[in-house]
């Protein structure tokens, strides 16, 4: 081919939407001026014209850059005027060409392009992409179903390798600027494989299409079926007057929702759901899933409201029947009870019962609840870290459910029940939230009148609740949810308390338990003192409940055997049946000791009492803590060595004594963590009668924080820690001055048994509790 036929000048017609191949047939229709021009100059040369396609398909009037610079050269076969005024003609795909200038005349375009024919040599490799594009476009023909097999033989009879990939790119379902690519390709080894890259695919896609074309039709196949039956089902039991199908259970839902005394807002929503339920079939998920929403709304009370019985000498009557003590709890149970009484109106108080163990908390919300004749509802917040537990879970999930408050106020069945909140204290967070954070909304009286529960998403008045909260240490409590409770301590129990609850309550329990009779059993109260003394420590009577439960016991199989009828319990025969006694009564030193001081402290069980021992060794002034102590009791320590330093001369000690000796400090039973603000003037008469070597009273315990120039700080825990001291036979308390104010809250038993000494200095414990101390303040 010489350079003149191989580059020449020819019209252009560009084309919108189409592209022609080499070897293609295609008619096309001609309708804009300057394209017509350009086939009438081209029929009145040699019939050639330069066919390239337009970028954008809007363009009516098309420049350089909106044309591809690959296109082709193609001559016309037929040309036919339509009687609008279009011309459509029939063309044939010559070659490939690339334009290489263009030219603008007045009525039309013409171009120079550069032509370009394929390779016709064969080798193997390509011989072997060729079998493999003719196999791929056979199996794409089977699962298209639009290219006739006429089509495939056809194609199948081509030789040239080009021609091949060209013809079957024309017969793909391609975007045009794929199309537009393969045109372009001028190696025939890259247009094949790239041929064959988009035949896979397409392959791919319709085998997808299949799949998804058939699981559409037996899902539609499927549900034409159910409505069918259904509608038949409608139409049966509508002949049968039968009610029993989902159109008589949507009626009666509708029935109970009116019913519910639901407000407004959350009417309208549960027939909503209701609507939507009515719809969708039995089989869906979605349909349990709204039936079961549907169902908690109904089966909430939202008017139902119990009327509360204001009389208060019935009420207190209660309180005393069940509760021995606990008159500051009654107290303030009686004064809702008036207040209401006055008022009509008052929202539930929020009371939270704090104290150790076994102190009657529990019950005691019980007796509230029958004294005001409120239903009773209790839910444990023991353990509880999921903020969910609360406020429930979003409907979207598997299994969600609403929270423990809503659950809760589903089985108290009333507006205004008294509601329990047990173990309040120990809940903890994790990822899944912080449940005390949400307890914060249900214990705060400004909001939990608009309670909003995820599951439920209406929202529910708490503010009718009566909430009663046990607690056995307040420090776990954050600050802002205490701050919403009224704080009700109590201590624990005197052993004059223990001793009248056991016998009006426990026994009688314990009696009815095991199957005993009064005059089966018969537990003489001396010996009730002495389980008491000998046989727990506590703030609570659980332990005593249990040694009681264990003398039935034994009762029950000596009456069962026939050893006895009758059996009667005395201080005497006591350990025949508990064992030899678990304490001494009374934990008092035997007699007064140097450098052994008997403190009191407070834990989450109640208070207790803490000997602590200080020793001297020749060393050079090293202080040794032991006693498995905290931080702040290490401090105290710290803190009473210094002061003991800077007035060794005015308490009679050695002034160079810490160039002398080693100081051990210990607080026995070394595996029971301590720690606490109480301890600073136990150490230190402890220490000053050490170094001293005066001895302290035996009879004596105290509890007081100590400054470094020597001022006694108050304290908490005082009741508890005063029992504590009562229970061990001390007789002598000494406590901060400014704790006066609690020695009120002690029993009046109690407090006449002990001597209750008031201090502001060290100095003033000193001459109290040492032996030969003078006051040098």
């Amino acid at each position: 081919m010489t350079e003149e036929e191989k580059e020449r000048i020819v019209p252009l017609l560009p084309l919108r939407g189409l592209l022609v191949y080499p070897t293609m047939v295609l008619h096309l229709d001609v309708g804009r001026d300057r394209s017509v021009e350009a086939l009438e100059r081209a029929m009145m040369d040699d019939h050639l014209i330069f066919l390239s396609t337009q970028k954008d398909i809007n363009i009516d009037e098309p420049t350089e850059a909106d044309i591809y610079k690959m296109g082709t050269l193609t001559k016309v076969k037929q040309m036919l005027k339509l009687p609008n005024g279009t011309i459509r003609v029939l063309v044939e795909g010559v070659k490939r060409g690339q334009i290489v200038d263009l030219h603008d005349h007045e009525t039309y375009t013409t171009v120079s392009i550069e032509t370009s024919e394929d390779d016709q040599t064969k080798t193997a490799e390509l011989e072997a992409l060729m079998r493999t594009l003719l196999n791929y476009f056979e199996q794409y023909i089977k699962l298209s179903k639009k290219i006739t097999a006429e089509t495939y033989a056809t194609v199948s009879d081509i030789e040239e390798p080009g021609r091949l990939a060209d013809i079957i790119a024309s017969h793909l379902p391609l975007k045009l600027k794929d199309k537009q690519e393969i045109l372009e390709m001028l190696n025939i080894h890259e247009r094949l494989q790239h041929v064959i890259e988009i035949i896979h695919n397409e392959k791919e896609v319709l085998n997808l299409e299949k799949k998804i074309g058939q699981r559409v039709k037996r899902s539609m196949e499927r549900t034409q079926k159910e409505y069918y039956l259904r509608e038949q089902l409608k139409a049966i039991q509508k002949e049968l007057g039968d009610k029993e199908g989902k159109t008589g259970e949507v009626s009666e839902l509708t029935k109970k929702i009116e019913e519910a005394g639901m407000p407004l807002s959350v009417q309208t929503t549960a027939l909503k759901e209701l609507s939507r339920y009515e719809k969708i079939p039995s089989s869906s998920a979605e349909s349990a899933v709204i039936r079961n929403y549907i169902d908690w709304l109904i089966s909430l009370p939202w008017t139902n409201s119990t009327e509360d019985d204001l009389n208060i000498v019935k009420a207190e009557k209660i309180l005393d029947r069940d509760h021995y003590g606990l008159d500051k709890v009654k107290e303030r149970v009686l004064e809702y009870l008036a207040v209401q009484q006055l008022t009509q109106s008052l929202k539930g108080p929020i009371l939270c019962l704090a104290g150790p163990p076994g102190v009657g908390k529990t019950s005691l919300a019980r007796s509230i609840a029958e004294s005001l004749g409120r239903n009773f509802v209790r839910i444990s917040l023991g353990g509880v870290r999921d903020e969910s537990e609360i406020r429930g879970h979003r409907r979207t999930y598997v299994g969600a459910m609403p929270g423990r408050i809503i659950q809760g106020m589903k089985k108290a069945g009333t507006i205004n029940p008294v509601f329990l909140l047990d173990e309040i204290d120990k809940m903890s967070n994790d990822f899944r939230g912080d449940p005390s954070s949400a307890m914060l909304e249900v214990l705060d009286p400004e909001q939990n009148h608009n309670f909003s529960d995820h599951y439920i998403e209406e929202t529910y008045d708490l503010s009718n609740v009566m909430f009663i909260a046990t607690a056995n240490n307040l420090a776990t409590i954050p600050g802002p949810l205490r701050d919403r409770m009224e704080i009700i301590s109590i201590a624990g129990y005197t052993e004059e308390e223990k001793l009248h609850i056991a016998k009006d309550h426990l026994l009688t329990k314990q009696l009815k338990g095991h199957g005993l009779s009064k005059g089966q059993l018969q537990v003489r109260e001396e010996a009730i003192r002495d389980v008491v003394r000998y046989y727990t420590r506590e703030a609570g009577v659980r332990g005593l409940e249990r040694q009681l439960a264990s003398i039935c016991r034994k009762t029950a199989k000596i009456i069962v055997s026939g050893e006895k009828k009758r059996v009667i319990i005395t201080e005497k025969n006591l350990e025949e049946f508990l064992g030899k006694k678990i304490f001494r009564y009374g934990q008092a030193e035997s007699e007064d000791t140097v450098g052994v001081a008997t403190g009191l402290a407070y834990t989450t069980v109640g208070g207790d009492t803490l000997q602590i021992e200080v020793s001297l060794s020749p060393g050079k002034g090293k202080l040794v803590l032991t006693g498995k102590l905290g931080d702040v009791m290490k401090e105290s320590a710290q803190t009473a060595f210094s002061y003991v330093r800077s007035k060794a001369s005015e308490l009679g000690i050695e002034s160079n004594f810490h160039e002398k000796y080693d100081i051990h400090i210990h607080v026995p039973e070394g595996a029971v963590p301590k720690d606490g603000p109480s301890a600073g003037i136990t150490i230190t008469t402890a220490l000053v009668s050490a170094l001293s070597g005066n001895v302290i009273r035996r009879e004596v315990g105290m509890t007081g924080e100590m400054t470094l120039r020597g001022r006694v700080l108050p304290i908490g825990g005082v009741k508890e820690k005063t029992l504590s001291a009562h229970r061990a036979g001390l007789r002598t308390i000494i406590l901060p001055q400014d704790n006066e104010k609690d020695i009120d809250d002690i029993p009046a038993s109690v407090r006449k048994e002990l001597r209750f000494v008031l201090v502001s200095h060290i100095d003033e414990v000193l001459e109290t509790a040492v032996v030969g101390a003078k006051n040098e303040s």
